[in-house]
């Protein structure tokens, strides 16, 4: 995990990879409760049996779960001291360049790409590239930008 002592510190590493967080596994049980949470329940990502006859073998995670794993890995890479809030701001851009497969693993490497100071603390992009466990292509590449609130 990369440590900032403030954002000015974090500002200072703009450009840098920050990290790579730990692999994770996507089980079927959470395309499932992901499914049941956002109401799509479209057969490649719920019915097994029919999955098994696409082009992928199984099932597959939605690519919005791939992406909604973002802040639990980010908390993996970095830390900057002295924030009390992370707000999801927005996405500038999102590609999902590969299908998570059920049971594959993902990890995110995060690239800082700018930090901005706001009234409200620093707006924060960065870059973030999803890695398929066993795979080149990346199942998500993204833009996230967050504003970091100061205690």
């Amino acid at each position: 995990m990369r440590h900032f002592a403030s954002l000015d510190a974090l500002a200072a590493a703009a450009g840098e990879t920050l990290g790579t967080s730990d692999w994770v596994t996507v089980t079927q049980g959470a395309i499932d409760k992901f499914a049941e949470a956002t109401g799509d329940y479209q057969w490649i990502h719920v019915d097994r049996e029919r999955a098994k006859a696409s082009p992928f073998g199984t099932t597959v995670a939605h690519g919005y779960l791939t992406l909604a794993l973002a802040p639990r890995l980010m908390d993996q890479i970095y830390k900057v001291d002295g924030i009390r809030l992370r707000i999801n701001y927005g996405l500038n851009k999102v590609r999902f360049t590969e299908p998570v497969k059920s049971g594959a693993r993902v990890r995110m490497t995060l690239k800082l790409l700018s930090v901005e100071p706001t009234t409200k603390g620093a707006r924060v992009t960065t870059e973030a590239r999803f890695a398929i466990d066993g795979n080149e292509r990346p199942a998500c590449v993204a833009e996230l930008v967050a504003v970091l609130v100061p205690n």
